[in-house]
């Protein structure tokens, strides 16, 4: 079969119907060359592509075969159905109407939950609705025709309130191409148990693409802080049968506000080494997550996630264990940028940023750190082990900010190696004794990270050491950083009172500093009042921006993120 290739030029693939292992489309990239061996089809199998060009299809014969018809690059995706919009309405609507009016609207979610919608189908929620019972969507829409549920009118926005009823108030159940958007949410209950404002679940059916949950006002989710895997937004690929991942998922301008155990959260099944199926294309933008009893955001399993202007107050709340403000988890490439995290409230870790365990090349860019009780930045694993834990790997931390963090503004944990921390500015308030930077153990320790170009601003005291002892969540430290290894400085600015320091053949030191005036009144938000909140968000971005540039000296330039190479092994 050497010599039979296929090219792929500018192709969009629908879901295939039938593959061997995994869904070929996904490795397909527009003007690739694949060997047509490669292609590991089923006899008789289809694969459905269009063209915008609108070449015609082939029919292929693969040797030893039967004939596979490939519908390449063929002329336009199938007709879709006619759109319907779809009206509801707790107050004026009857289940017995035809919902296609706004004079006969629906009146229950459970009309919505059991109706066969249809890609391009819209269901516009009346302002000022209210309903004790969950919004389910398990049918599909298409890339150019997902369907879409939001709210419709002036006034309040439309509620939902499972209290005891559901352990979800809305879910996207194996279906995608679907937006939700506009909603209030809220999950309250006498007694806490597994529970979710917004959850997201797509379990045994291969990737699952173009999800959006955007604009919603999610609060008082009484879930368990006994496991991480529920609270406000959770978005979660699981399959035994069937590899499973999200392609395309967006989570944006959310509120997220006194729920139980994390703010926004991912799940995976696919993490270990033989079985790597990250979710790509996530995107975690420009939500607000206060009063949260565990963690505040955390992707698992992913690929290049962005998660960019978040702001994520009071983190570790009411939750026994470990917490922390914005962190990953089994993740590759991911990007942190231009969030705010502040006030957490735990020294079990607390820091407000964290790149953990089973993860490579994370990146902590632009970020503002303030009043975290833990401290700044934790970067962590357990001992590396050949089948679910390949370390942590390549965590750069540059241009961030940290101002009045306690504790442990830098903490090493672990099994961590090639860390860089460059360009960072910290200030430690006067009165505050913190450990600037901390060697930890957690089955081992870390190795080849390296300290450049930081200013250390210090009104108070820092520290520098390896851990010598415990006392409760805080760490006794003596000078060095023995048994890590290669924890390297130079060029750092250190001003005020820096005790142990390290060796830093380039850097600038001066005794005294006193914290100069400067404008750290950053804009609040009320979640009480959500009205406002897109106004918020314009301001709030405006001065991180305008803080950023400040203390840096230097122009903001946001990054995008970057995949792994499909020819890269994950070990």
């Amino acid at each position: 079969m050497a010599g039979h290739f296929v090219r792929l030029d500018d192709c969009i693939f629908d879901r295939p119907p039938s593959l061997v292992d995994h869904e070929i489309a996904d490795h397909f990239r527009g003007g690739e060359i694949l060997p047509i061996f490669q292609l590991a089809f089923r006899p008789a199998s289809l694969l459905w592509a269009s063209n915008r060009q609108g070449r015609q299809g082939h029919l292929l014969k693969i040797p030893g075969t039967i004939p596979i018809l490939a519908l390449l690059c063929a002329t336009g995706t199938p007709a879709i159905a006619s759109a319907t919009t779809y009206y509801v309405d707790s107050v004026r609507g009857n289940d017995q109407y035809a919902g296609t009016s706004q004079t006969q609207p629906w009146q229950s979610l459970a009309r919505v939950n059991a109706f066969p919608l249809r890609p391009g189908d819209q269901v516009l929620l009346a302002t000022g609705s209210a309903w004790k019972e969950p919004l389910t969507i398990s049918r599909s829409g298409r890339a150019s025709a997902p369907i879409v549920v939001t709210a419709a009118g002036d006034g309040p926005r439309p509620r939902i309130d499972v209290g005891d009823l559901s352990p979800h108030g809305v879910a996207v159940m194996n279906a995608e191409y679907v937006t939700i958007s506009g909603l209030e949410v809220t999950n309250d209950a006498p007694t806490p148990a597994q529970r979710f404002g917004v959850l997201v679940s797509a379990q045994d059916r291969g990737v699952t693409r173009g999800i959006r949950i955007s604009d919603m006002y999610i609060h008082d989710v009484r879930g368990t802080n006994d496991r991480k895997d529920n609270g406000g937004i959770v978005f979660r690929a699981t399959g035994q049968k069937r590899a499973t991942r999200f392609q395309d998922l967006r989570i944006e301008r959310n509120i997220v506000w006194r729920v139980d155990r994390s703010g926004i959260a991912g799940i995976s099944d696919r993490v270990t080494f033989l079985n790597w199926f990250p979710s790509e294309d996530v995107v975690i933008r420009d939500n607000y997550v206060e009063d949260i009893g565990g963690d505040g955001i955390v992707p698992r399993g992913t690929d290049g996630a962005l998660i960019e202007h978040n702001i994520v107050k009071g983190a570790g709340s009411r939750a026994p264990g470990y917490s922390a403000g914005i962190w990953q988890w089994s993740t590759d490439n991911s990007l942190i940028q231009l969030n705010e995290a502040a006030y957490t409230r735990t020294r079990y870790d607390g820091q407000g940023f964290d790149s953990d365990f089973n993860s490579r090349r994370t990146t902590f860019l632009y970020n503002y750190s303030h009043d975290n009780a833990g401290g700044f930045l934790l970067i962590c694993s357990p001992k590396r082990n050949d089948t679910d834990n390949l370390g942590n790997r390549g965590t750069i931390a540059r241009f961030n900010v940290s101002r009045n963090d306690g504790t442990r503004i830098f903490q090493l944990s672990g099994h961590v190696s090639d860390a860089l921390v460059e360009k960072n500015v910290v200030h430690v308030g006067k009165g505050l004794d913190v450990q600037m930077v901390v060697a930890t153990d957690w089955d081992g320790w870390a190795r080849d990270v390296r300290f450049r170009d930081n200013i250390f601003n210090v009104a108070g005291t820092a520290r520098y050491g390896s851990e010598s002892g415990r006392s409760g969540p805080d760490y006794l430290i003596r000078a060095g950083f023995a048994p890590a290894e290669h924890v390297r400085f130079n060029g750092n600015v250190y001003r005020g009172r820096h005790i142990d320091l390290p060796d830093d053949a380039d850097g600038q030191f001066s005794a005294t500093y006193v914290e100069q005036p400067a404008d750290w009144q950053i804009p609040v938000f009320d979640p009480a009042r959500p009205d406002g909140f897109s106004d918020f968000l314009i301001q709030h971005r405006s001065w991180m921006l305008s803080m950023l540039q400040r203390e840096l000296q230097a122009t903001v330039t946001l990054k995008q993120p970057q995949r792994i190479s499909i020819f890269e092994t994950r070990r």
